[in-house]
């Protein structure tokens, strides 16, 4: 070993718990190139996380139990994240030059103002973004606040494996922290770059667009994956289990990609460009440069092709891996495959970094 991906002690595990399994990733970091060092995902029981919430902790445990058993890591220190939806968030003017305590106290003393709950049930989180564009004696701050009780049901969660939440983020930012590594893939210089991510999950459908890399509108509709293995499910009496496998490797009857696969790639090609016309509407934006797929359904094949075919709009399938190096234990084809449903997973595993 050249020691070259030195082993910080504050390496963090990015851990995504989503609506049907939980996906753990953790990185090293040489110069600025990143090395994978051990990936999994698990399955979780149905209904054990509901529209983002977790609703069953001993299965949601379990299943971390088993995927850090799977990624044979010994960190046990994590960066999970919220749902945007679970999150206020709000930039506020502060005075310039006071130090994080003072903010932190002022910001309490105000944030009643912003936040629609009661502050003793509040985690709050700022960060300063810099020098107000209207007023050089002044700071713009990005105020964060969460209900606790979704970040403890979390780190409840991460307690039953025998793991430690040092990082709560927002699903958000951590996908700008991921998207950053895809900008380069793009070839476009990140400042002048208005990019769609369409996260397709199980259940839900996230469109985020990031315009110079921060994101400018978010959107959710309850539209996924699951559509399409319930379609199994149903037209050939199978399941759950072995429809979720089968969607995956395949062996259906020949009639289903013509009767269920592609009907259901139309309904989330009009899914994504319904999203888009929402956002046009909602705006100075009538176009964007790209359109990046993310989620475990964006791996359905050709997806992609489709959706440039339809909305006109160069498609890509986001692998934030592409330019990373990996150790022996990470198998190589599997990565590629689960990539676009990590992204969430690795923008929590580059908070090592910070």
């Amino acid at each position: 070993m050249l020691g070259l991906f030195s082993k910080k002690a504050n390496t963090l595990l990015g851990i995504d718990i989503s609506s049907t399994s939980v996906k753990l990733l953790e990185l090293s970091r040489s110069g600025s190139r990143y090395k994978v060092e051990a990936y999994a995902v698990e399955p979780l029981p149905a209904n054990a996380v509901v529209e983002k919430n977790i609703a069953e902790l001993e299965g949601v445990g379990q299943a971390l139990s088993r995927v850090l058993a799977k990624a044979k890591t010994s960190v046990r220190s994590v960066s999970v994240a919220v749902a945007g939806s679970a999150v206020i968030t709000k930039t506020v003017e502060m005075e310039a030059g006071l130090s994080d305590d003072e903010l932190e106290n002022q910001l309490k003393l105000e944030a009643d103002q912003y936040i629609p709950y009661p502050l003793e049930e509040v985690a709050i989180d700022f960060e300063v973004q810099g020098i107000s564009p209207r007023n050089p004696d002044r700071v713009e701050v990005l105020l964060a606040a969460c209900r606790k009780e979704n970040v403890e049901v979390r780190e409840a969660a991460l307690v039953l494996a025998g793991l430690t939440a040092k990082v709560v983020d927002v699903e958000a930012y951590a996908l700008e922290r991921a998207y950053e590594l895809l900008v380069e893939q793009l070839g476009g210089a990140h400042d002048e770059l208005t990019v769609a991510v369409v996260d397709i999950g199980a259940t839900m459908t996230t469109l985020s667009v990031l315009h110079n890399g921060r994101t400018i509108y978010t959107r959710e509709q309850l539209f996924g994956g699951r559509q399409l293995t319930e379609e199994i499910q149903r037209r050939y009496g199978l399941s759950v289990d072995e429809a979720g496998l089968a969607k995956k490797q395949g062996g259906l009857p020949d009639d289903y990609e013509s009767e269920v696969l592609q009907p259901f790639k139309d309904a989330l090609v009009q899914q994504v460009s319904r999203s888009l016309q929402f956002f046009f509407a909602a705006g100075q934006y009538n176009d964007v440069d790209y359109i990046l797929l993310a989620g475990g359904t964006a791996s359905i094949p050709d997806l992609d092709r489709l959706i440039q075919q339809k909305i006109g709009t160069q498609t890509l399938v986001a692998n934030p891996f592409a330019d990373m190096a990996l150790s022996g234990k990470v198998n190589a084809g599997a990565l590629a495959s689960d990539a676009p449903a990590l992204m969430i997973a690795c923008g929590l595993a580059m908070r090592s970094f910070d």
